[in-house]
């Protein structure tokens, strides 16, 4: 089965780290393109805009209902079982986010929403 773990776009990559997905749909700030070593960029399983800027007026505040409009972005997409397929294959997959906040991500919601599919 895939193993599913997210990781800042910051951090070095690892010789583990497997198949390393961008999971932002803007591009990290401060980052070369260069510099970035991943496989493929994932915006089409980014939240709408509109749901990350009402998220971010009040990030630990709106957590539980924006996971859960979150989720049903992914679940109402067809770009969601095409990733899946994307991934199936894989033994490990990176998914890199660049915000601050370890907590309060929407890269932890991906995570646990694609492992959850992936057991189907």
């Amino acid at each position: 089965m895939t193993e599913i773990k997210i990781k800042r776009v910051y951090e070095d990559p690892s010789d583990t780290d497997g198949y390393r997905v961008l999971v932002d749909r803007l591009w990290p700030r401060g980052m070369k393109k260069e510099h970035l070593k991943y496989d493929y960029w994932a915006k089409e399983l980014t939240p709408s805009s509109d749901l990350r800027k009402w998220f971010h007026d009040d990030v630990p505040g709106h957590w539980k209902e924006f996971a859960e409009m979150y989720r049903k972005e992914l679940e109402t997409s067809d770009k969601t079982s095409e990733f899946l397929s994307r991934i199936r294959s894989c033994e490990s997959v990176i998914l890199l986010y660049a915000s601050k906040e370890p907590v309060y991500n929407h890269a932890r919601i991906l995570q646990a929403f694609l492992e959850e599919r992936l057991k189907k």
